[in-house]
């Protein structure tokens, strides 16, 4: 594991070592190690990194009150650290909102920039379904030996959970589950998302962008996805109809054909180099 240099010292990881650079931006709470069913596929032909937001995993917690945009500039700093000028960037949920501010403020530094079951912010888009309210406070309130239970039926649809495999959904929930923030790391998060508000800007970007949106969402409305994707220029618009808001576990084999092809239509005629080994 690598860190940034600035406080707070971000830690990152590289995976792979040749072909398009990916920047994969992680959610609420979680460690970057989630990405985990898109590292293990692309990494063969890509060079990802995935990171802890600041306060999670093995990052540093910032002092002081921040927001979204002071994520991404921790998310700008990994991309510095790791020496790479440019980059396809991914984010899902509180990471897509995150990679939303990072392609405002630095739209030279991405090559494409994808949004997964995320919104723009705004009013109408901090209330999640009722389900989602419900789910949320439990994964928060309640012992850690109950939580894993709430957290599936937050993430995915209950049919699905159903036919699924119990003992890998178990695994991924203590991955998920298995560091958790602090409080005022916590409370962070949740303040920078309901502040979260790109609508007015989203519309003049100027980088290649798409939207990935899941039908059966908990936590993001389907609605106000449908509203992220009308903001943005073009027209490339993924949607999973069956999908929750753990759409990169329920759907991963889709979603990495989708993404590999994604990057491919923009990478310039020469792929990037292999980056230099970490120091």
């Amino acid at each position: 594991m690598n860190l940034t240099d600035a406080s707070p010292r971000i830690a990152w990881e590289s995976h792979g070592t040749s072909g398009p650079r990916v920047l994969m931006i992680m959610g609420m709470g979680m460690r970057g190690r989630v990405w985990r069913p898109q590292v293990e596929e692309l990494r063969r032909d890509h060079q990802l990194i995935t990171f802890d937001n600041r306060g999670v995993g093995e990052s540093e917690e910032a002092t002081g009150a921040w927001g979204m945009k002071d994520m991404a500039g921790d998310a700008l700093a990994v991309l510095d650290a790791a020496g790479w000028d440019r980059a396809h960037v991914v984010g899902v949920s509180m990471g897509g909102m995150i990679a939303q501010e990072l392609a405002l403020m630095a739209p030279e530094r991405l090559r494409s920039l994808t949004l997964i079951a995320t919104h723009a912010g705004g009013p109408t888009s901090r209330i999640p379904p009722l389900r989602g309210v419900r789910g949320f406070l439990q994964v928060n309130l309640l012992p850690p030996e109950e939580r894993f239970h709430a957290l599936a039926y937050l993430l995915y649809p209950a049919d699905y959970l159903r036919v699924a495999d119990r003992d890998a959904i178990a695994g991924r929930m203590e991955e998920q589950l298995g560091s958790r923030p602090s409080t005022s790391v916590r409370i962070g998060q949740l303040r920078a998302v309901m502040t979260h508000d790109t609508r007015s800007r989203l519309p003049g970007l100027r980088v290649p962008a798409m939207t990935m949106r899941s039908g059966r969402d908990a936590l993001v409305s389907p609605r106000e996805q449908r509203r992220l994707a009308s903001l943005l220029p073009g027209d490339d618009d993924v949607f999973y109809d069956l999908a929750g808001h753990g759409l990169i576990f329920q759907c991963a084999r889709a979603i990495n054909g989708r993404l590999r092809r994604w990057f491919a239509c923009h990478e310039p005629a020469t792929v990037s180099p292999p980056s230099p080994r970490p120091r």
